[in-house]
């Protein structure tokens, strides 16, 4: 049984806030729950610093400011696993991303231990140690919590402690420790920036089909949910989904009638909604129509210079024994074939930056691409 500190009043957080002040490496983690809401509903907060292991309780604690600023102290290593989702919520609940930032995930990979690892399947290849995962269901939102499901909350930074000095070894050793640190900075990058309500059509789900005056319909539509889904902390797809704007932007119903009779829509958006629609539709600008959304997969060339970037690529994964989905994902590849489209003009993608771009700029700058 690991022995962890219980945080559930405010003294005792500023407290362990100052003994985690003095620490050179703070792991963390985060439990928490997520079905329709927009944001992830925070339960748990895991700490260690290889003295004091302490389960933070978001729910019975008010103030976590401290912790968010120690969260944003350069002088303390922060140490997380495939951290993605915990960085939504450092970003949400804490205003703050931490830094300096070293994800044991990302690690294991670019050192060749293998590609998306999870913590357990990590622990038993380093440590030689079974977890139990019999708890990876709890509902972290619930109290009490049991003492199976504290101890499986513990055991997340306990062995991760553990894991960083031979993680941070062999990447010292195969000389990418600073791709580590590298990754860490990008993956914080622009996570406190408010959510883009202009450009929130250019996420939905087939918007290249549309014509600029469908796109103008599009673009309102989108604004409206983004800002209904914010306002109410509902996942974008319970508000009205992806399929249903795309329907109304094509048809453009005029008055509820007309809606009620699409098939596009539910019941319930139609019930719930069907009269904001409508009115939301009647504010779009036709005066000045949207840019339409270029898709370069579309273009005749497109999938015969994709397969010659990919080969390059692969070939350097090969030699580097990296695994092609952190280096060469199909999002980099259409990321730079869009720079080269655009007249290598742009900010230059990410496989021409940083040490991506020490392996890969001068091969991929010498391929004769036809767009």
């Amino acid at each position: 049984m690991l022995a962890f500190e219980y945080i559930d009043t405010q003294s005792a957080l500023d407290a362990l806030v100052a003994k985690y002040q003095q620490a050179e490496l703070l792991v963390l983690d985060t439990e928490f729950v997520r079905t329709r809401t927009y944001y992830a509903r925070l339960g748990l907060i895991q700490a260690y610093d290889g003295q004091t292991l302490a389960l933070i309780d978001p729910l019975a604690v008010q103030d976590l400011s401290r912790f968010w600023a120690l969260l944003a102290n350069p002088q303390i290593i922060k140490l997380v696993h495939s951290c993605s989702e915990d960085l939504e919520v450092f970003a949400h609940y804490g205003h703050c991303q931490p830094q300096p930032l070293f994800d044991s995930q990302l690690a294991a990979s670019v050192c060749g231990l293998g590609h998306g690892l999870g913590y357990a399947k990590l622990v038993e290849q380093l440590l030689g140690i079974s977890l139990d995962k019999g708890e990876s269901r709890t509902d972290w939102l619930k109290r009490p919590l049991s003492d199976a499901q504290l101890q499986y909350a513990a055991n997340d930074v306990y062995y991760l402690y553990q894991l960083y000095p031979m993680l941070k070894q062999q990447a010292e050793q195969q000389q990418r420790l600073d791709w580590v640190w590298e990754e860490g900075t990008r993956m914080t990058a622009g996570r406190l920036q408010q959510p883009d309500l202009e450009h929130a059509y250019l996420k939905v789900k087939n918007a290249f089909q549309l014509t600029s005056h469908q796109l103008a319909y599009l673009k309102v539509l989108a604004k409206w949910r983004l800002e209904k889904a914010l306002a109410r902390d509902l996942a974008l797809g319970f508000v009205v989904k992806d399929h249903a704007l795309i329907g109304l932007a094509k048809k453009q119903p005029r008055q509820l009638s007309d809606l009620l009779k699409m098939n596009d829509l539910t019941e319930q958006e139609k019930r719930i909604n069907g009269r904001d629609l409508i009115k939301v539709m009647q504010s779009a600008d036709l005066d000045n129509l949207p840019e339409p959304v270029d898709v370069l997969a579309l273009k005749p060339g497109y999938k015969a210079a994709f397969k010659a970037v990919k080969n390059q690529l692969a070939l350097i994964c090969e030699q580097q024994n990296i695994p092609t989905e952190i280096f060469a994902s199909k999002r980099n590849i259409h990321d730079f074939m869009q720079w080269h489209m655009d007249g290598r003009s742009k900010k230059l993608p990410l496989l021409l930056s940083g040490w991506r771009g020490e392996l890969a700029k001068a091969p991929l700058l010498t391929l004769d691409l036809t767009l």
